[in-house]
């Protein structure tokens, strides 16, 4: 089957239906927005990749089936500028990205330098546009964030990408950017919550050194990049989650509850960057997990309200079906709408016509065409997953958690504006974790 049917002709935003708000559901005080563009329209990543397969556009398209744009919500991401990506990635890396997306040739010494034209990170038209796009949206989304709004970018999530290489299907890496930006506006607290399946390494690597950071992930243990083991806490400011196999919606409850809730709120973060990858999800065909896009959904607006600055970022997945229906579903609950309990006649169709190589036909789930929502799930809390816990919370020294860099340090970036933050004490103790 092919892995890239064509889901619609262009993104509308917003649509003139009327927008169907649940108050229940709505971020405590907050409008969400939506960042894109229509260059996740294009075909990317060649054949035979698992990323060559409709991801943010049939997320745009099942939103505007349901008439879940209303005015302003939709934001058009920015490219970032080669001196914006210089922010983090090395000049000759981008350099060396653009010079090959502009040839479409990359020769051996350039691919073992680089990880460019690997089957991994394959060269393909437009990769440096589609990839600065997604670093743009990244930058844009921490600016709305710090006017106030919860900015959901699901191009977003690029968390393997190095400074100086591709890597895990990630030429730059948007979630530091987000990161950058915020602390170029004089935050001194940000807190990373990464959700995909595989642990957040690049992430975690970028800002070993930087006390204004503290970075949390829950992944799949044994998974590439094979990083991120319960006792790595960076320089005492991350905190590791590698859960086994079959990690489910109670497994997932509890390491929320007893330690991620916790660990933020311990930090008294400004604002909180989450990578939300659907890659987490049961029936992935590269991971082993088996949560519902419920219990994420329910994880993610439990941490969003944990800062006054809130950047939510997509990240892997490779189920077209599941991965529209979860951040589809995550836009709704962020942005105040109630799920429906059956999708209406268009939006079936869009999921009717994706289709997927890495899914056989046996495999389909009837719920996947016709629901936002997963059935919810019973299953018991495995003694791995307390012990996991246990052992995490005992490796964290609350003092090191804690600690701050005490005044604003902020990077100068031509036209941006640095917004000064008071400190904060933070407001709960590792101490009190009961459990």
């Amino acid at each position: 089957m092919s892995g890239h049917a064509g889901i619609g002709t262009g993104a509308r935003h917003p649509t003139g239906r009327h927008a169907d708000r649940s108050l229940e559901t709505a971020p405590r005080g907050r409008q969400a927005v939506f960042v894109g563009h229509d260059v996740y329209r294009r075909h990317a990543y060649g054949t035979m990749h698992p990323l060559a397969i409709p991801r943010v556009e049939a997320v745009v398209d099942l939103c505007n089936a349901l008439g879940w744009f209303a005015e302003g919500d939709y934001r058009t991401s920015p490219c970032a500028t080669e001196a914006e990506l210089a922010w983090f990635h090395d000049a000759a890396y981008i350099a060396a990205l653009r010079d090959a997306t502009e040839s479409g040739a990359v020769d051996l010494a350039t691919r073992r330098r680089y990880g460019i034209g690997s089957m991994e990170n394959p060269l393909f038209p437009g990769v440096f546009e589609r990839a600065s796009t997604s670093v743009g949206g990244s930058i844009r989304a921490a600016e709305l964030a710090l006017d106030g709004l919860v900015a959901f970018h699901p191009a977003g999530g690029t968390h393997h990408g190095r400074r100086a290489r591709a890597s895990g299907f990630c030429y730059f890496n948007d979630p530091v950017f987000a990161i950058l930006r915020l602390l170029q506006a004089g935050l001194t607290r940000v807190a990373y919550v990464d959700l995909d399946a595989h642990h957040g390494d690049g992430v975690q690597d970028a800002f070993s050194d930087d006390p204004r950071v503290r970075t949390l992930s829950i992944h799949e243990a044994g998974r590439w990049p094979h990083t991120g083991c319960a006792s790595d806490t960076g320089e005492g400011r991350a905190c590791n989650l590698p859960v086994p196999a079959g990690c489910n919606d109670d497994e997932l409850r509890l390491l929320i509850d007893d330690v991620i809730l916790p660990l933020v709120s311990s930090f008294a973060p400004e604002a909180v960057v989450l990578t939300c990858g659907g890659d987490a999800l049961c029936d992935d065909p590269l991971t082993k997990m088996a949560l519902t896009n419920v219990a994420l959904w329910d994880a993610i607006e439990r941490i969003v309200p944990l800062a006054p600055h809130a950047v939510v970022l997509g990240g892997g997945g490779y189920n077209p079906w599941t991965l529209a229906r979860y951040w589809t579903g995550l836009w709704g609950r962020l942005s105040g709408r109630r799920i429906p309990d059956a999708l209406p006649v268009e939006g079936r169709e869009i999921l009717e016509r994706l289709q997927c190589d890495l899914i056989d036909d046996e495999d389909m789930r009837p719920q996947w065409l016709t629901t936002l929502a997963d059935s919810p799930t019973a299953a018991a809390v495995r003694p791995e997953l307390r012990a996991l816990r246990d052992e995490v919370l005992g490796n964290i020294d609350p003092d090191r958690w804690r600690a701050f860099a005490s005044a604003p340090v902020v990077t100068a970036v031509p036209g941006t504006t640095a917004v000064g933050a008071a400190p904060v004490e933070a407001t709960a103790a590792l101490e009190e974790v009961s459990r």
